[in-house]
């Protein structure tokens, strides 16, 4: 086997290592407040985020996963992939082990921005996209709070005011929210895994279209991260469900359900509107 093919095969092997960091990380940030909530065991949760993280990968993965292909950087050549990869799953894999959640985009982007001044310099990266993307960050934590406080709110009013129907519902209401938390978790944060493969695997497919390297990205990723968050992401739901604060249903619908909601917004209003 020739080296860059070698190389390659090692950039798909830590690629699908990253998506396994990925769930085994991230898998608590749907499952977190329902298996607080004690609605859900740790198991059933994680299965369900599974299935769902995966749908939402492969129906609006490649929605963020041309912004770290090929959006703050022209292109990310195959030693790249190896560097970005490898530096990101190091600190990722480090975090697992403590049971310690973080973002796993933050990292992502970090070691992105790395690479393009190394490899471009300054005048190579698209500081204008790099500067939305941090106003993201600071924008959607404040509207999820906002959006979390409203909802706790109107809900326990509902169930203050002795409506029975509201309570028996409310656990139904808690999974859908984990549902729909972990599709947007897909749709989002699919590309930390696999963005950074898009220009290399053009190249390997064969120059193929874009959208179905994508997609093929999409399908190779999603199993890592329902490996991930089936194998490893107990220890960080554990951590997040109970160590840091209990929460009953109501609370729990309300965080699920606004976290859910703004980070799908954020996955797809800025790709309707600016192509990334």
């Amino acid at each position: 086997m020739a080296l860059p093919e070698m190389a390659i095969g090692i950039g798909f092997i830590l690629t699908f290592l990253m998506a396994v960091a990925l769930g085994g990380n991230d898998a608590a940030t749907p499952c977190d407040t329902t298996v607080g909530a004690r609605v859900l065991t740790v198991r059933k949760a994680v299965i369900l985020f599974a299935i769902f993280a995966s749908f939402g990968a492969l129906t609006q993965g490649y929605m963020v996963m041309k912004t770290i292909g090929r959006g703050i950087v022209p292109a990310i050549d195959l030693l790249g992939v190896l560097v970005v990869i490898t530096s990101a799953f190091i600190w990722i894999m480090f975090c697992n082990y403590f049971g310690l959640e973080i973002s796993v985009t933050h990292s992502v982007i970090g070691a992105v921005l790395g690479y393009g001044l190394a490899a471009y310099g300054a005048g190579g990266i698209n500081w204008d996209l790099v500067q939305k993307v941090i106003i993201s960050w600071f924008t959607s934590p404040i509207l999820s709070i906002a959006l979390a406080f409203a909802t706790y709110k109107i809900i326990a009013r509902i169930i203050n005011n002795r409506n029975s129907f509201a309570m028996k519902i409310m656990p139904a209401l808690l999974v859908f929210s984990l549902c729909y938390s972990a599709f947007a978790f897909g749709t989002n944060d699919i590309a930390n895994a696999t963005g950074v493969y898009v220009t290399v695997s053009e190249i390997v497919f064969g120059g193929i279209p874009e959208q179905n390297v994508m997609f093929l990205l999409a399908v190779f990723g999603s199993i890592g991260i329902a490996v991930g968050g089936l194998l490893l992401g107990t220890k960080v739901i554990g951590t997040v469900a109970f160590k840091i604060t209990k929460l009953d249903p109501v609370s729990g619908f309300a965080a699920e359900l606004s976290n859910a909601f703004v980070v799908h917004m954020f996955t797809t209003i800025p790709y309707l509107l600016f192509g990334y």
